[in-house]
């Protein structure tokens, strides 16, 4: 089966690019939501700055589209340093590292997304470079091959990832700083909202606002995407974007008041429909809607999970009472049995 290009889908498209640059928040004071997790970041900015030292490196991991891109360049930015961007795959060998190493400034910070996909050889040659700023490297080969310390400026390491799970241990245990992005609340995707709309000219009523935040999951990369497509209908319709505006054009979009888009509720209709509610595993899922385990897990179900319409047993997936509500659908007599 083609991929199918979502627009409840967490991860950055292009368009997503030219979006995200204008309305990214330039300081933790502009950042809305994750209290905690930017509270302790003021702090720990704070004590690095007044010590003059680099910030310890970080670690943030979360499902895509939740800031962990935006708070780098947002640490950036506090610490007045020089910002460098790659991602995991690119990094396919250790000539790659140092090429971007040697080009670092006192302070700079050097932000690797998904950093779990980082080659193996790699990674090990990151290791005396965050704990020693020091670049391990071999030059000449056979008997004659001797090994070069080239050192390196104090800088901070960011990594994302959406998959903390697949980081090998030597390399998490590297992170002074291991912050965890939590899905946002629908009063911080409000204020979300409001802030893209003034940024972005867009007259909005409060209730439209509320409307957009409730069906984006919790992310800020959809509701922002949401908000350009309400905004399409607007034009088209009146020009400001009210509460019947912005469900005709929801609905239009076939995201539903829950933020369940065609696929979400596919899932659950084969969940209750062809296997009783479940427990079903996840490769017969995959089989049952065409697509890869993988697929399904790191983007359809967690979701899904924590919205609490599917959970996860023992012997498999199964779809909850709130599932069944939100499709209409009666539940079964045997129900708290199957659950348990």
């Amino acid at each position: 089966m083609d991929k199918i290009e979502r627009i409840v889908e967490p991860i950055k498209t292009p368009d997503d690019n030219r979006i995200e640059n204008s309305l990214r928040p330039q300081r933790l004071d502009d950042f809305i939501g994750q209290e905690k997790l930017k509270n302790n970041l003021k702090v720990f900015i704070e004590a690095a700055k007044n010590r003059q030292e680099a910030l310890d490196h970080c670690l943030f991991y979360a499902p895509p589209g939740l800031g962990k891109t935006t708070l780098s360049h947002i640490i950036a930015k506090e610490m007045g340093g020089n910002l460098r961007v790659t991602s995991g795959p690119v990094l396919e060998r250790i000539g790659d590292l140092a090429a971007i190493l040697t080009n670092l400034s006192e302070g700079d910070i050097f932000f690797i997304d998904e950093i779990h996909r980082i080659n193996h050889f790699v990674e090990e040659s990151l290791y005396p470079v965050m704990e020693d700023f020091e670049l391990d490297i071999i030059i000449g080969q056979g008997p004659s091959a001797k090994t070069v310390k080239l050192p390196v400026p104090h800088f901070t390491l960011i990594g994302a990832t959406t998959r903390a799970g697949l980081l090998s241990s030597p390399l998490r245990d590297r992170f002074g700083i291991i912050e965890h992005l939590d899905f946002y609340r629908i009063k911080d995707l409000t204020h979300i909202v409001e802030r893209s709309a003034s940024i972005l000219n867009i007259a909005i009523d409060d209730t439209a606002s509320k409307e957009i935040a409730s069906r984006s999951r919790g992310t800020p990369r959809i509701v922002n995407r949401l908000l350009k497509r309400v905004r399409d209908f607007a034009e088209v319709k009146g020009g400001k974007v009210t509460l019947d505006i912005a469900k005709e054009a929801l609905n239009a979009l076939e995201v539903d008041s829950s933020g369940l888009d065609k696929m979400d509720r596919l899932i659950l209709n084969v969940l209750i429909k062809k296997f009783g509610g479940g427990p079903v595993g996840i490769d017969t899922i995959a089989v049952a809607i065409s697509e890869e385990p993988d697929t399904i897990t790191d983007l359809y179900e967690p979701y899904l999970i924590q919205s609490g319409f599917i959970a996860r047993t023992p012997r498999g997936r199964v779809v909850t009472e709130l599932g069944y509500k939100h499709l209409g659908i009666e539940l079964p007599k045997n129900f708290l049995k199957e659950l348990f």
